[in-house]
């Protein structure tokens, strides 16, 4: 029974940058797989970056370059370090813990967070 929160949403403009949290409590969450992912008004919910047991990362075309995803194991945190924003980044991020290893962008998680806005405009 892991609860996940994310934290660090906000409004920016173009070329900003942001620092998104996801805390992990009231479980044990293990070794698993952990993502990002991201919905805008009108659209489905998109995969953003994942991050393995072993520490490697996966990224979604649209963010390479721009977007890390890492992890403090001790404290229990996901994060997504964004930069060189754009409006079309604009979206709900979600946190996901335990995506499938072989289709993390899939959709599929044990554990989901509520989401954080982030609004970037020109």
């Amino acid at each position: 029974q892991v609860q996940l929160v994310e934290s660090g949403g906000g409004s920016v403009q173009a070329g900003g940058s942001l620092r998104l949290s996801c805390a992990a409590s009231g479980g044990t969450l293990g070794s698993s797989s952990m993502a990002w992912f991201r919905q805008a008004p009108g659209k489905e919910r998109e995969g953003v970056a994942v991050i393995f047991s072993d520490g490697r990362t996966t990224y979604a075309d649209s963010v390479k370059g721009r977007f890390t995803i890492s992890q403090d194991n001790a404290k229990k945190i996901l994060y997504l370090q964004m930069i060189s924003l754009k409006p079309e980044d604009s979206a709900m991020y979600y946190c996901a813990a335990g995506v499938p290893r072989n289709s993390p962008f899939s959709g599929a998680a044990h554990y989901w967070g509520q989401g954080t806005q982030v609004t970037v405009s020109s």
